[in-house]
């Protein structure tokens, strides 16, 4: 895996580029994201890990660059911002995931192979009429696409999963813990914010068809309705 690393904090930097060389991991590092573009011609990232507040641009502007060029690349946020405007505005982005300073080396190294493993297997579907209808939606997971007469929203491949698997439960319960296993890997406090974060996003994507609900079991799980 071919890691594109943009941290200005040098001690941190190097602790975890090497950290993840030794784990196998191709790691590139740069202290700010004013040549982004040139790393990616030489280097050719499978993930983006970008601190937020950098200097010259920070990291929310360069993921928004990157997504214009590359809007299937993976990206990670690394930052000690938390709370809900930063999050929501991380994602808005261009995040697929996003962790906390400080932070484990194991945690990261989870994330980044769960959120691999994820583009792998989108980019392997090949099939361009794999369609599931939710109410005046048409959603095409193997294209990362909710289609609706309206508009088509391109979705994130953490967003494009946890809809699958509501999508797979359809009207009944898909269980808080087996999502934030299945997709974060741990069930933690800052990995259940995310999830909240990315069901208010579903949901104001069907804000076009109010018959289209998810629907919340407190402390519970989710319910697709449409």
């Amino acid at each position: 895996m071919n890691i594109l690393y943009i941290e200005d904090e040098i001690s941190l930097a190097r602790i975890v580029k090497e950290s993840l060389q030794s784990r196998g991991f191709n790691v590139i590092h740069m202290t700010d994201g004013s040549q982004w573009s040139e790393a990616f011609k030489s280097f050719s990232p499978d993930i983006c890990l970008f601190d937020v507040m950098l200097p010259v641009k920070d990291g929310f502007t360069i993921a928004k660059e990157v997504r214009q060029q590359y809007p299937d690349m993976p990206i990670i946020f690394i930052t000690a911002k938390i709370q809900t405007k930063d999050v929501l505005e991380g994602f808005d982005a261009g995040a697929n995931d996003y962790i906390k300073k400080p932070f484990s080396l194991e945690e990261l190294i989870v994330r980044l192979n769960n959120l691999y493993k994820l583009t792998q297997k989108s980019n392997d579907k090949t099939d361009p009429e794999n369609y599931i209808a939710i109410g005046s939606f048409g959603f095409y997971p193997d294209r990362l696409e909710l289609m609706h007469p309206t508009e088509t929203k391109r979705l994130s491949y953490r967003e494009n999963q946890l809809l699958l698997m509501l999508c797979q439960n359809k009207n009944e319960v898909t269980a808080r813990k087996t999502i934030l296993d299945t997709l974060w890997g741990d069930d933690n406090f800052f990995n259940s914010r995310n999830l909240d974060v990315y069901i208010t996003k579903l949901r104001n994507y069907f804000r076009h068809d109010e018959k289209v609900q998810i629907l919340t079991l407190k402390s519970v799980g989710y319910r697709l309705v449409e």
